[in-house]
């Protein structure tokens, strides 16, 4: 064991709190181990650790897309843990994920705009959200400020299918902000990109802190190193130590396990 897991106490506000939280694949394989972490109004979290270590597996469970064998999942002090995930998202949830989530026959702009329709309009059928879309012009316009705000204006009217892997992130991203959470979930959003679209991504997500909670599972440790506030390694399932950015980095356990220095 790298260190002691997060303790937990009171008297802090949370937006997010995970207590006791386990969670494994036909009881035999274990992704999650006995997780309690909890996070503030703003804070930018990242999760790190080695592939397998069950950082995906725990967006799932916070996202509503898995449920915990054991453990309880609160946002803003409300229990998710027994939610699906569209109610989770209308909540406050938002969620990216490793591979693309775009509709690559709709332009950039139809993929936002009906990001913020779902949510905008939340239970109602599918045809009542869809038809109305072009009546909604507050939905049109809250895409287009998000499209601007992404640096996608130019390319609002492109086919999402078109555009270069780095721009497809930044896609999801708009999509995902365009619902209006107040934590957002990054699976990897860094994955496959140049260094320069990298820095792009990191530049976006640097202008969004404070202003959103951020949980980042990311392995570009320079990108975790920017924007983290605080730094919680997983080890086989296990949250092994959480720390301020320069505590984990220097953390000669950490060093030798995940930042792979002798």
């Amino acid at each position: 064991m790298i260190g002691p897991a997060e303790n937990l106490y009171d008297g802090r506000e949370d937006i997010l709190l995970l207590k006791g939280v386990h969670k494994s694949y036909g009881g035999r394989v274990l992704a999650n181990r006995d997780i309690s972490l909890r996070m503030g109004p703003g804070e930018t979290r990242a999760l790190i650790g080695p592939n397998g270590a069950g950082k995906t597996t725990l967006l799932n469970l916070i996202a509503g897309n898995l449920r915990p064998d054991r453990g309880e999942i609160y946002f803003h002090g409300t229990p998710i843990h027994p939610l699906p995930p569209d109610r989770v998202a209308r909540l406050g949830v938002g969620r990216t994920y490793q591979r693309d989530n775009l509709l690559d026959e709709f332009t950039v702009f139809e993929n936002v705009r009906l990001a913020r329709q779902r949510s905008h309009l939340g239970s109602r059928s599918l045809w009542s959200w869809w038809s109305r879309a072009e009546d909604r012009e507050e939905i049109n316009a809250a895409a287009r400020e998000m499209l601007a705000t992404l640096g996608l204006a130019q390319r609002a009217g492109a086919r999402a299918g078109e555009l270069s892997h780095g721009e497809k992130r930044q896609l999801e991203l708009a999509m995902a902000l365009a619902a209006g959470p107040r934590l957002l979930l990054l699976d990897e959003p860094m994955a496959g990109l140049s260094p320069q679209e990298g820095r792009k991504i990191t530049g976006i997500l640097e202008s969004l802190k404070g202003s959103h909670a951020i949980l980042l599972v990311e392995h570009d440790m320079d990108a975790v190193f920017t924007l983290a506030d605080s730094i919680s390694v997983l080890v086989e399932g296990a949250l092994e130590i959480t720390g301020a950015p320069e505590e984990i980095r220097n953390h000669p356990a950490v060093r030798r396990a995940y930042l792979g220095e002798e």
